[in-house]
């Protein structure tokens, strides 16, 4: 498990004090995929460079599996770095090195024998599916090469964390998803907890269970991706969750109702719900304002709709028989 307590971190410029984190508490359960997201400057870096204190926090406390990395001395935290490797934006590999070498790397700072690093080396190349890439150098291999390079040699000592920075900005987006499914698969088979900082809202929906919203160093939303993406409460979560903005909202046509629906996880694959009213129940309605987005082929958000007023508790009726959504009537001064 990984708690972070009262995190603050200042940094000193010429300019003055920059507060790049300001009083973060946040929970990461073992063989957690947990997303961490924010806008350019919301503090995201740093805030995973704390983890395996790259930074150094200005205030509170960084718990990893039971230890306060802010208490243990130089060598304690040498060691306990060994459990909580790091893959970044671009690769950061040896270019003089061989993909073999590059996985091999840690082990030999570890003291293994070039025997056993080198077995186990070719082990993680085949993980990550290049098994055949062994004595090629990086500068030989596609970004999304590379990074599986990156992943393979950030296994090698045996990590219980995985810390994700921007590991998939540099790389298209079938690249990234190929990575990304790489990564779930890693943390199904080998049960490691994987951080993820990410700018993209899809790398977080594809891959994290849970996820925090950074936001001029502050966490503004956390929980469950689906519970967020269905009720966005902070300005910064919103816009993530729907970077175009939510759509316009038309006026009421003269004797309709307003009702607004809440799509909680209902499938998207169903049918039409509107379409449906229309055609089995002869009810009309107009979509006056929407806020929806699919989650794993599931609907989230809102949307604001106008009935005819004669057929609003027949309307009430139909949409709350149907699972996965909320409705309720607008009143009209709302």
């Amino acid at each position: 498990m990984i708690e972070l307590v009262h995190l603050d971190k200042t940094f000193q410029t010429a300019d003055g004090a920059v507060e790049a984190l300001r009083d973060i508490s946040l929970t990461i359960e073992d063989g957690d995929i947990f997303g961490i997201i924010g806008m350019s400057g919301a503090g995201k870096s740093t805030l995973v460079r704390c983890i395996n204190m790259l930074e150094r926090p200005t205030g509170g406390t960084v718990i990893v599996g039971g230890d306060d990395m802010t208490k243990l001395s130089p060598a304690a935290l040498r060691e306990k770095r060994r459990s909580i490797t790091m893959i970044f934006q671009q690769f950061n590999l040896l270019m003089q090195r061989t993909c073999l070498k590059n996985v091999c790397f840690p082990m030999e700072l570890d003291g293994k024998s070039k025997k056993d690093a080198k077995k186990k080396a070719r082990e993680l190349l085949d993980l990550v599916g290049l098994p055949d890439k062994a004595l090629a150098y990086p500068a030989q291999l596609s970004g999304g090469q590379q990074q599986r390079v990156a992943i393979a040699r950030a296994l090698a000592t045996n990590p219980e964390v995985l810390l994700c920075d921007e590991a998939t900005s540099a790389l298209d987006p079938n690249t990234t998803h190929a990575i990304l499914e790489l990564i779930r698969d890693i943390n199904k088979k080998l049960g490691i907890t994987v951080v993820v900082i990410t700018h993209q809202m899809s790398v977080v929906e594809e891959i994290c269970s849970h996820v925090a919203i950074l936001d001029e160093g502050r966490v503004v939303e956390q929980g469950d991706v689906a519970q967020v993406f269905a009720h966005p409460q902070s300005d910064a979560a919103k816009k993530l969750v729907f970077p175009n903005g939510e759509e316009t909202v038309l006026p009421p046509q003269e004797n309709q109702a307003r009702l607004r629906i809440g799509f909680n996880g209902s499938a998207t694959a169903d049918k039409p719900l509107i379409a449906t009213m229309a055609a089995e129940h002869g009810i009309l309605a107009n979509i006056l304002g929407a806020s929806t987005r699919a989650f794993h082929e599931q609907a989230f958000g809102e949307m604001l709709i106008g009935v005819p007023a004669a057929q609003k508790e027949e309307a009430l009726a139909f949409l709350r028989s149907v699972p996965g959504i909320t409705v309720e009537e607008v009143p009209e001064d709302a």
